[in-house]
């Protein structure tokens, strides 16, 4: 299935250095995840995007995403690699897709935008189909006239933005910073309606969805880890923050930490490096925002939430969809959050 990777930081960085030049970039992942023991789709090769915000808007260019896409593999596009080379952003969301809903298309490729909002999605929505027509049903008219595609994913991005209509913002204004609290509340809210629909149709016992979402305005993000089950473990997602993210040799990256600060702060299905000290896992049923350059972790809770932290999940669901893997991440990425607190200014809100 599919991957994605956010990054924010306080000043633009060149594209390659996320897509291009690391030996396990998001790219590289594209035919080479080393997360992923799914043989039935082993590549992630159904199309690719790009989203990022110019480093200067100004009225001309106005503040929304410039949104690059196309259905040729990651690795094949020599477009992508031109463009990585001559482009700097200090927020860029990339996704590589192994479809599971909707054909093979650019109107599927992630991420999709509205105005200044861009979001993207890892996973799936049990029982689409089903779910579809209650979207219809639920959403506003104009929500429904800009879906131009066919995927789960765009479908619940117009879910969100109905969600976040009724939650009192507009997501067509112009200025789009609406901040990361209503942004996480229309998103929860869009994870409940996707949740109770689901149980709807499946009841209790039915295939849970999975629900990697990121959104952003331009200026806060907010990404969920999360699936409708209480004893199966989500999509795989880290993060990693630091002062600088350096190339110590032709295609091995590490990320810097040379105060407490976080000047760089990124999301990723599968590690872009492997270096120790690196990564963190973000627990599943989790809410994380990045809110200037500082992680807040928010845990969902809701019937799925688990308030035993020695539960131990399984994995066979997420592995059978190609989600998660086998392969050990290093050993300092499983240790909880909170005891990192004090150096990366990770913050668990309740």
């Amino acid at each position: 299935m599919c991957r994605f990777l956010i990054f924010k930081g306080s000043d633009p960085i060149l594209l390659a250095h996320l897509l291009t030049r690391p030996a396990h970039s998001i790219i590289n992942q594209s035919y080479d995840c080393r997360l992923r023991i799914d043989m039935r789709r082993p590549i992630n090769g159904d199309g690719f995007g790009l989203g990022y915000y110019s480093c200067d808007p100004d009225a001309e260019f106005g503040n929304g995403p410039c949104i690059f896409s196309a259905v040729t593999p990651a690795w094949n596009n020599s477009n992508l690699t031109r463009l990585a080379e001559k482009t700097k952003s200090n927020l860029v969301f990339a996704h590589v897709r192994a479809s599971t809903a909707g054909a093979l298309s650019e109107t599927n490729c992630h991420p999709f935008s509205y105005h200044t909002l861009m979001f993207m999605h890892n996973g799936n929505v049990a029982e689409f189909p089903k779910i579809k027509r209650r979207i219809v049903n639920h959403i506003d008219d104009k929500y429904f006239s800009i879906i131009q595609g066919s995927t789960d994913s765009e479908w619940g991005f117009s879910l969100f933005l109905d969600t976040l209509e009724r939650l009192g913002v507009d997501p067509s204004d112009p200025k789009g910073h609406f901040g990361d609290a209503v942004l996480r509340k229309a998103l929860l809210q869009t994870i409940e309606y996707i949740k109770n629909w689901t149980k709807e149709i499946n009841g209790e016992n039915g295939e849970p969805s999975l629900l990697n979402f990121a959104i952003t305005d331009s200026d806060s993000v907010v990404v969920s880890r999360y699936i409708t089950s209480k004893t199966e473990e989500a999509a795989s997602l880290h993060f990693s923050s630091g002062t600088q993210f350096v190339e110590y040799e032709p295609g091995q990256y590490k990320m810097e930490r040379h105060d407490r600060g976080q000047d760089i702060v990124m999301v990723a299905s599968e590690p872009l490096t492997f270096e120790r000290n690196d990564w963190v896992t973000i627990p599943t049923n989790t809410a994380v925002t990045i809110r200037g350059q500082q992680v807040l972790m928010h845990p969902i809770m809701d019937e799925y939430h688990q308030t035993d932290p020695s539960f131990k999940r399984k994995s066979d669901f997420a592995e059978s969809k190609g989600l998660v893997g086998s392969m050990p991440l290093p050993k300092e990425s499983i240790v909880p959050p909170l005891e990192r607190e004090g150096r990366r200014r990770t913050v668990i809100e309740v």
